[in-house]
């Protein structure tokens, strides 16, 4: 892209930005809405919870589907068309939940959110990113990611408005992506830059596999979290017998604890190392989350232990691909975000489906213990590990 200097490109440019990160806070309030505030609802209806996690993989499925075909659309069509119809497609689905509750149409629905935010969140990350000067970009991609948790963090507070009718939350979730589709109409479209597509692509992600297997486990971790602790721990709190508001209330706590620390962690990853912040996240989130079976139903001890699980992985994927970038050769940072995105979306996948199985059929605690174990091994695993030497300047 050409440098913009003048005085109405630089506010093009501000507003650009600003929109987009809109976009994103709204997108992560809806997923972060969604997850509890559906799992919710299909437990009142008596479902299962084995059955009630397969439906929330759905959203995950979708994620996962689209990323292999997404770019494309981007290249023909522009950044901003993209935008458009990953919110068109989102709103419409978030509308229609309101509308029926068959079992099979929430899934295809679920499926169809997944689609829309992986399109809209491809492309508000590729254009904010592509459009940075070199000198702001890391600090613009901490905005892009501060903007997605500050969403998913506010949406879980959406279920309080069940009392006022069932309808209410997805009705208020929609007219917030109605705003910012305003907002989005208003700019320009911009298109990427093409690239030469690579002839040895499934070479290099098996490279970049083997170079960095370890550093993009997190994305796993941080998926299988995410999702099995916005579906399933509702329905945990649920047995626990505390209220909406209270469930609402400690997802909100998890969310804050990664945004306080979020900054802090990368900081001090580029002073002492990403291993070992890492190693020390991971066994910190493994004991808060294996700690909270014992806290039962004593809010106060609930309300710490989320602050401090959700402060201490809640930055696990950025900071797993800030390791990559670490230790594959540049020309491999594209497989490596790939590989890692793909991890996420399957333990996104898993999330849910292993909660719901644990919570009828192991434990009501046994999410918890899970996680705490699977947390508990990466750390341990993490002290053995060595990344090979390489020369960084090279390419696949």
């Amino acid at each position: 892209m050409t440098a913009q200097t003048s005085a109405p490109a630089l506010l093009s440019s501000k507003f650009r930005l600003g929109a987009l990160l809109l976009v994103v806070v709204v997108a992560g309030m809806s997923q972060g809405l969604l997850l509890p505030l559906l799992s919710i609802l299909l437990d009142r209806s008596g479902l299962s919870s084995e059955l009630n996690g397969m439906n929330s993989a759905a959203m995950y499925i979708g994620i996962f589907v689209t990323m292999f075909v997404i770019e494309k659309p981007v290249v023909r069509f522009g950044y901003k068309r993209v935008i458009i119809a990953g919110i068109t497609l989102v709103t419409l689905s978030t509308l229609l939940f309101a509308t029926t509750d068959s079992l099979l149409v929430w899934f295809l629905l679920r499926m169809l959110v997944g689609i829309g935010d992986s399109s809209l969140h491809f492309a508000t990350q590729l254009w904010i990113v592509s459009s940075s000067p070199a000198e702001k970009r890391g600090r613009t991609i901490s905005l892009y990611g501060m903007a997605y948790g500050t969403g998913f963090s506010l949406g879980p507070l959406g279920i309080n408005l069940l009392p006022y009718g069932e309808k209410l939350p997805f009705l208020v979730s929609s007219l917030f992506f109605a705003i910012v589709l305003c907002l989005v109409l208003r700019m320009p479209n911009e298109w990427p830059e093409r690239s030469a597509t690579a002839s040895s692509l499934g070479r290099r992600h098996l490279k970049t596999y083997k170079l960095a297997w370890f550093v993009l486990i997190p994305g796993l971790l941080y998926g299988l979290m995410e999702s099995s602790m916005n579906s399933s721990f509702p329905l945990y709190a649920i047995r626990l017998g505390l209220d909406q508001h209270w469930i609402s209330f400690l997802l909100l706590a998890f969310g804050i604890g990664g945004l306080i620390l979020q900054l802090p962690l990368g900081i001090w990853s580029d002073r002492i190392g990403r291993k070992p912040v890492l190693i020390g996240c991971a066994m910190i989130g493994a004991l808060a989350f294996l700690t909270v079976p014992i806290a039962g139903d004593k809010l106060l001890v609930l309300f710490i232990l989320f602050i401090v699980a959700g402060g201490v992985v809640g930055s696990f994927f950025s900071l797993g691909l800030a390791y990559a970038a670490d230790i594959v050769p540049r020309g491999m940072l594209p497989s490596a975000n790939v590989i890692a995105s793909v991890h996420f979306s399957l333990g996104s996948i898993a999330g849910p489906m292993l909660g719901g199985i644990g919570l009828r059929y192991v434990s009501p605690n046994s999410l918890f213990l899970f996680l705490g174990l699977a947390f508990a091994l990466f750390a341990i695993r993490g002290i053995w590990f060595k990344p090979k030497a390489i020369n960084v300047t090279d390419t696949p």
